[in-house]
């Protein structure tokens, strides 16, 4: 067995925190998955401010978005939410190691076909109830449930017997090994076994987290009220958390200069212009590529069934100007999935297809194209707006005519989980951060067994499954593997990555202690207002 001693977070992440200076944008996706987890700067604090925690205060943050209850078990825009109401088994820190917060340790076996769990046991639900074993079994067998949307499934679906010694230790016994369990860990939260129904129809949401839901008022949002019962001692600071839905962006940003909201990060980057210059207000680009834009194709449309179309696609879209005057100059153009933290990662793949109207023109006559119309939706939100007219006009340069279909961020949602998506889409996505083998065995653009594009490919099923089951420590075959699976994302382009960025968040110069984990839920255990 194979012992693993819970680790020491690293220090606080390389982010830019901008003050007066450029703009940004957040990907206003779904599926759009977090970034590292990141200290705030504290020398933003206003001038005589004090630097110590201090206790008291509602936050209010400014979502674009309300609260999908059917979408809780799922990653989408919409989970900022998740850790304030419910925690995980545990979190990655910078480098991608584990660190314990419901888990305390654990221990692999050498064959890669158990993990054995210690469990925290001084974790009481909302409701009173102690948290214990059963509970991680529940949470695992929920995320099999097909009723369920989530995109880690296959990893939860591993997991074949459950044996727990006593309460607060247990054994999940793998059905073969896997590399992203702990992409699994972090992303799975750990809810009520008993309210979960009630969850789902956005009635109760009980978890262990730091604040307790107070009021759910769709299409308004949600209220939260400290935990008093908190694991962790002396957290939160926060009394409250009020998150406010705004979906307007001049609105948005009306509501942080005013003091009316003191954090989001829902700011379009074309909206930055008003924030840079007042200094009650910091920007902060999270800068590790956990979000990503691209255009999605359904390949069972004609012609797009035609990969030499997708191609001419791919070489149609002025990348570096989308990250440049849509995006706020943040973002990595870059027509591979991956960010350069991961191991997938490389240049030649970032660069595979560049801005290339003429070769795009091209590649359409050679498959006797010359015009070509299709619909494409995008979430009806500013930012998302801003770049789907982007991405028209630059189709629009070769020939390609997409009419614009604006979709409220749910039914959008549902449509990509469904696979009743359009010709074209455009949106945002995520798990491209976390372990290499989880966007293609988890998000829903690229899952090989079942992915929105209706693509399907024996050769593509065998690479992802033999890099999901790949030991982390041969990293010179891990490394090939994934080599192949951009190849095959590259060559087939059913899906076409354009700009590979994080997240920005733009708050009270006033707020210390934010953080997000990897999957962008919105940490707030040591986040205080002075």
């Amino acid at each position: 067995m194979t012992e693993l001693y819970p680790l020491t977070p690293s220090g606080p992440s390389r982010r830019s925190t901008l003050r007066a200076a450029g703009g940004g944008a957040l990907l206003l996706g779904l599926g759009l998955a977090g970034c590292r987890s990141a200290v705030s700067d504290t020398s933003s604090a206003p001038q005589g401010a004090s630097a110590e925690p201090r206790r008291g205060g509602v936050l209010n943050v400014a979502v674009n978005a309300d609260f999908t209850p059917a979408l809780l078990f799922a990653q989408s825009g919409q989970s900022l939410q998740q850790r304030l109401i419910y925690n995980t088994l545990t979190r990655y820190d910078d480098r991608l190691h584990p660190t314990p917060e419901l888990a305390t340790s654990w221990t692999y076996a050498k064959d890669g076909r158990s993990i054995t769990l210690r469990l925290r046991d001084d974790v009481t639900f909302h409701n009173g109830r102690k948290f214990t074993a059963d509970d991680v079994v529940f949470a695992v067998k929920n995320l099999q449930n097909p009723v369920r949307a989530a995109q880690l499934r296959s990893t939860a679906a591993t997991v074949t017997g459950f044996e727990k010694r006593g309460d607060h230790e247990l054994v999940l016994k793998l059905a073969h090994p896997v590399n992203n369990l702990f992409d699994l860990f972090e992303f799975m939260i750990i809810a009520d076994r008993e309210s979960v129904e009630d969850a789902v129809a956005g009635k109760k949401l009980i978890g262990t987290g730091p604040f307790k839901l107070k009021k759910w008022s769709p299409g308004s949002g949600l209220s939260l009220t400290r935990n008093d019962a908190y694991w962790q001692p002396g957290r939160p600071y926060l009394d409250g958390v009020e998150l406010r839905v705004i979906a307007q962006a001049d609105a948005l940003i009306s509501s942080l200069r005013s003091g009316q909201s003191q954090l989001t990060f829902d700011a379009p980057g074309k909206s930055l212009g008003a924030v840079k210059s007042d200094s009650r207000l910091t920007i902060s680009d999270y800068d590790t590529g956990a979000g990503a834009v691209y255009i999605g194709v359904n390949t069972t449309v004609a012609p797009l069934n035609d990969r030499t179309v997708r191609q001419a696609l791919a070489w149609a879209v002025d990348r570096d100007r989308l990250v440049a005057q849509t995006l706020g100059g943040y973002g990595l153009a870059s027509a591979a999935p991956w960010p350069k933290s991961s191991p997938a990662y490389s240049e030649a793949n970032r660069t595979h297809y560049t801005h290339d109207p003429a070769k795009a023109r091209e590649l359409l006559k050679s498959a006797g194209h010359s015009r070509l119309e299709f619909p494409m939706l995008h979430i009806a939100l500013p930012g998302e707006t801003a770049i789907a007219e982007s991405i028209q006009y630059d189709l629009g340069q070769v020939g390609v005519h997409v009419t614009l279909q604006p979709t409220d961020g749910a039914t959008a949602q549902k449509k990509l989980i469904s696979q009743g998506m359009p010709a074209l889409w455009s949106l945002g996505h995520g798990f491209a951060q976390v372990q290499p083998s989880t966007l293609a065995v988890s998000a829903y653009p690229f899952n090989e067994a079942k992915n929105t594009s209706k693509y399907r490919s024996a050769a593509y099923t065998e690479v992802v499954q033999e890099a999901w089951t790949e030991p982390e420590t041969d990293t010179a075959a891990a490394n090939a593997l994934h080599q192949k699976i951009s190849g095959i994302l590259l060559d087939e382009a059913f899906l076409i990555d354009l700009v590979v960025r994080g997240q920005l968040q733009v708050s009270a110069a006033r707020l210390h202690g934010v953080t997000l984990n990897k999957f962008s839920y919105l940490n707030l255990d040591n986040a205080y207002l002075v």
